[in-house]
């Protein structure tokens, strides 16, 4: 065999993509991406179990348009859906499964768990929220008018237990300590700012005002028996509260404002003692921590990013025997008990890209994987008896319906949904390709994702569209449909009829990769992510042997996305040729004004650390902009101002740069609503990159 042959017969064998046609959606047009009816249908969204637990109920449109109605169905996977009345109300399960409560038209309702023998406990002129059962069942605690009331099931008797004074912040309801006491909370914005986001498309503008800022809370107990009120815990910190079920210890999940350091503090009620059970802490900021009481153990389960990765841990309330159950290069996102002894938990250990559940035996930390089919799972939903989860399932280019599994006999994951159009798979839409590569250190891994032109020809060159996704502290590469991203997915489909190759990198920030993973953006935001990409985009040149045109790559994506964009224009002008930038941040001093829960773990103060907000601000840099740019806003935007977007555009314009182009959309938040809104914007990006990249 000659030489050259042989080589190409290996180079088509270690890219099989490439080797032919490529599957592309030919008869898919812009229109038809963002307006109603949607292709890949509206995905259901879990509301509640049913009274007996042996259905769901979820949010849904079976004609694939926006305005979504109540369903339920049933968990046996027979796909027989109901349509409910949408005044249906959340039902809240007794601990023992026999009755459930809730709240319709002012009044507080009882009835067993087949909704028969209904008894009105309570009828108020004021709402009522936060319900809460006491663990014996005898009594229901919640919210009136800013205080906490509790109420008798079986006689009649109603308790305020709290009293607020008319200048103080109301009380909200965190969980009963046994069935005497009760943790709540007081939560005081007197401190926080307004911000403003204005309204201009009615009669007069509205201004839009807002309380922003980071809150003092008081964590409190509260008697029955008694109108003292016990100080746990009060300032600035942003914790979770937690309760034994025989009301012996309360703990708090304590982590302060900026996410540097997090104490579980166990206290002993009867004791009146406390106990740090466990520490951590990080230069970087806490991600994904959780921790759950046993049903009627007087342990502990906890999930720390401690070993570097998210990971399982249990303590007794005592302090005593703390262990760690998982280990290893990969993340739990999520665990809970399921009894006293076995915790149900997700991770991503066979594959970053992959999701399955497992069930950890803590007596011996041994581990039962549950499910062999690879997926994507996420959104996890355990049922009030903790005998079945539900969960979200998705696979390449097949969008995510709810499955169940038994976890008294977990045989086999049975789907329960089946909410996918049939229109959708007469797409013939590409499977990306998934890839893992090593950064420029020569250690970190990265994941990236794939596509590839129609007629793809791997001895010729195509420009690039890079897609940035959002939020930062995120994972958007994985082998499933996107759900934050269903409408870009397709966008990327019908780039694909035009002759891009479209590139995908989960940059560091991104979550499910470690926690130096996502910290290393510490102080600094944008600039490693950059790196990120440019390295992706190196690799696969080299692996495709040069298919990509690197002269000519563009940019885009949406809130942190956007920033993304205009910031890879200055900071890598020389690899970035072009960037359109949606809902971008680009002062993150305005970010942390509106948001400071997001900004000061990552950037710290403002005040304290400028140079940190200088040299992660596309602002800082925009006189320095030589690359074209497209910026898309929300005029009430309320999370990412309209004023960043305006804030760049001004420096541009003073600065004498006219190689830009900006639209704002007037009735639009951060998340467009209106498919009109989303169309046009998307047509403006398409005609942008064909301008720029392609003319």
């Amino acid at each position: 065999m000659p030489r050259y042959i042989a080589i190409l017969f290996c180079f088509l064998l270690s890219f099989p993509l490439q080797s032919q046609s490529q599957t592309v959606p030919e008869n898919l047009t812009l229109k038809e991406i963002f307006h109603e009816p949607v292709i890949p249908g509206i995905r259901p969204s879990f509301n509640y179990f049913s009274g007996d637990q042996n259905r769901i109920f979820f949010t849904w449109n079976d004609s694939s348009y926006y305005d979504s109605s109540l369903y339920s169905v049933g968990l046996d996977g027979n796909f027989e859906f109901i349509n409910e009345d949408d005044e249906s109300s959340t039902i809240l399960h007794s601990p023992d499964g026999s009755k459930i409560a809730f709240t319709k038209n002012g009044k507080l309702i009882v009835t067993n768990a087949d909704g028969s023998d209904q008894l009105t406990i309570l009828e108020s002129q004021d709402d009522l929220s936060g319900l809460r059962w006491s663990p014996d069942g005898t009594k229901i605690a919640f919210v009136r008018s800013g205080d906490v009331w509790a109420a008798k099931v079986y006689q009649p008797g109603l308790i305020q237990v709290t009293r607020k004074k008319d200048d103080k912040p109301n009380y909200s309801l965190d969980t009963w300590i046994g069935n005497q006491r009760l943790l709540i909370r007081q939560t005081d914005h007197s401190e926080s700012r307004t911000i403003y986001f204005p309204e201009y498309i009615d009669e007069f503008v509205v201004p839009g005002g807002s309380m922003r800022g980071i809150p003092q809370v008081g964590l409190l107990i509260a008697s029955l028996d008694t109108t003292t009120l016990d100080t746990l815990k009060t300032g600035f910190h942003r914790s979770s509260t937690l309760a034994s079920n025989d009301g012996r210890y309360a703990a708090i999940d304590y982590q302060d404002p900026a996410l540097k350091n997090r104490k579980l503090i166990v206290y002993d009620i009867p004791e009146k003692s406390s106990t740090i059970v466990f520490k951590d802490s990080t230069d970087g900021w806490l991600h994904h921590t959780f921790s759950e009481f046993a049903p009627t153990e007087n342990k502990l389960l906890l999930l720390s990013e401690q070993s570097g990765w998210n990971h399982i841990y249990t303590v007794n309330a005592d302090g005593s025997a703390f262990t760690q159950h998982t280990s290893g290069e990969f993340y739990v996102p999520w665990a809970r008990w399921i009894d006293n002894d076995n915790i149900l938990f997700a991770s991503n250990e066979k594959d970053y890209g992959v999701r399955h559940l497992y069930l950890l035996n803590t007596g011996n930390s041994s581990i039962q994987k549950l499910t062999d089919t690879e997926a994507y799972r996420y959104q996890f939903q355990l049922s009030p008896d903790r005998t079945r989860l539900v969960y979200a399932k998705t696979h390449f280019n097949l969008p995510f319906d709810l499955y169940k599994i038994n976890l008294v006999q977990p045989v086999e994951e049975i789907r329960i949904t089946h909410t996918v159009p049939d229109r959708f798979f007469e797409y013939d839409w590409q499977e990306e390709e998934y890839v893992r590569f090593t950064g420029r250190d020569g250690e970190t891994g990265f994941s990236m994702s794939v596509l590839y032109p129609q007629y793809f020809d791997p001895s010729q060159s195509y420009p690039v569209v890079v897609f940035a996704h959002g939020a930062g502290s995120l994972q958007n590469v994985y082998k499933g449909w996107s759900n934050n991203y269903w409408r870009e997915y397709m966008f990327h489909q019908f780039l694909l009829l035009h002759g891009y190759v479209v590139v995908e990198v989960d940059f560091r920030h991104s979550t499910g990769y470690g926690r130096k993973f996502r910290e290393d953006v510490t102080n600094w935001m944008g600039k490693y992510e950059t790196e990120d990409i440019v390295d992706g985009l190196d690799w696969l040149q080299e692996k495709c042997g040069g298919c990509l045109d690197l002269d000519r790559v563009g940019i885009y994506g949406g809130s942190y996305g956007g920033f993304m964009a205009l910031y890879a224009l200055t900071y890598k002008p020389d690899r970035f040729h072009a960037g359109a930038a949606l809902r971008k941040v680009t002062n993150w001093r305005n970010y942390y004004h509106a948001n400071p829960w997001y900004t000061l773990p990552r950037l710290g103060d403002p005040e304290e650390f400028p140079e940190h907000y200088d040299r992660s601000s596309p602002l800082t840099f925009a006189r320095e902009l030589i690359r074209p740019a497209l910026l898309l806003h929300g005029l009430v935007d309320d999370n990412v101002g309209a004023q960043d977007a305006f804030q760049y555009a001004e420096v541009l314009i003073q600065s004498g740069n006219t190689n830009f182009e900006m639209m704002i959309y007037p009735s639009e938040n951060h998340g467009f609503t209106c498919p009109n809104s989303w169309y046009d914007e998307y047509r403006r990006i398409f005609e942008f990159f064909k301008k720029h990249l392609k003319d």
